[in-house]
């Protein structure tokens, strides 16, 4: 029974093409990899050297003479974790708003909005700590860990392309999007001051990276397109044979039904419309 969950997870996580599942996975395992190793380093020699080593080096540096000896860490920070509590609630918020986007919108903008949410969340975390004073004494030991900042690019990405859309959350009953992404966007400006400052800093890059793509995809402005896969040629053997295709909604048809779910809710699509949105959300 045991070997057959973990197969079925297996599947879930790298199997099924869903980036969703795939990113959670991946962070999960780093986070489970580092612990158990740090563990086992505790039980023998009551230090956790090795895992804070390979830890340091997922780990992104502010200091900018650092960051060319480590600069595979723009992206290898953003997958890990040793904290449980950090890494539950990210991978939560991460599971909850990720399904919302993957409704709406293809793997291909997910996986760009993840990464590039990470990327400029990093950014942000360099910029601030070179440029302002307050974390002049911090600067050549502080590090970026953490999905945090990917995971609210999807959040606020999810908030921004569906503003009215609402879910139930305890004591608070249901809640739209666009506030509650307002509220967490508040709460990292206002955690700037305190002892988590990379983090919050980090967070709102995330935010602005997953604002700004949905506003440039409303104009038909996909940036997701650079991962795009380039067609493969196909060789006529005679001038009979034909291709069939399946015609995809234009971005504009997109753009107008996305707009008639923020202001109506998705209830309020017709069925062709859903149909035009569901074949525009496979769209690779």
């Amino acid at each position: 029974m045991n070997k057959s969950i973990f197969n079925e997870l297996y599947i879930k996580a790298f199997k099924s093409g869903n980036p969703l599942y795939f990113f959670i996975a991946i962070n999960l395992l780093v986070f489970v990899v580092l612990n158990l190793i740090g563990v086992g380093e505790f039980l023998f020699t009551r230090h956790t050297e090795t895992a804070d080593w390979i830890t340091l080096q997922l780990s992104m540096p502010a200091f900018l003479p650092e960051l060319p000896y480590k600069f595979w860490t723009v992206i290898t920070y953003m997958f890990g974790h040793r904290a449980f509590f950090h890494i539950l609630f990210n991978m939560l918020w991460l599971y909850w708003l990720g399904q919302i986007f993957m409704d709406y919108l293809n793997k291909r903008q997910f996986i760009f909005t993840y990464i590039t949410g990470g990327i400029a969340g990093g950014l942000f975390f360099i910029l601030f700590y070179n440029v302002f004073p307050a974390f002049s004494n911090a600067l050549q030991s502080a590090t970026l860990l953490g999905a945090s900042a990917s995971v609210m690019a999807v959040v606020v990405a999810t908030a921004t392309l569906l503003p009215d859309y609402a879910i139930r959350m305890l004591f608070f009953g249901d809640v739209r999007l666009k506030y509650l992404a307002m509220v967490y966007v508040l709460l990292d400006i206002f955690s700037i001051a305190g002892a988590n400052a990379g983090g919050s800093i980090a967070h709102l890059g995330g935010a602005l990276l997953g604002f700004v793509y949905i506003n440039q995809l409303r104009k038909g402005n996909d940036w997701s397109k650079i991962f795009q896969k380039k067609p493969k040629l196909r060789v006529a053997t005679n001038n009979k044979s034909t291709v069939k295709t399946t015609r995809l909604p234009d971005q504009e048809v997109i753009d107008l039904i996305l707009d008639k779910i923020s202001k109506s809710g998705y209830e309020s699509l017709t069925r062709a419309e859903k149909e035009q949105l569901f074949i525009a959300s496979k769209k690779e």
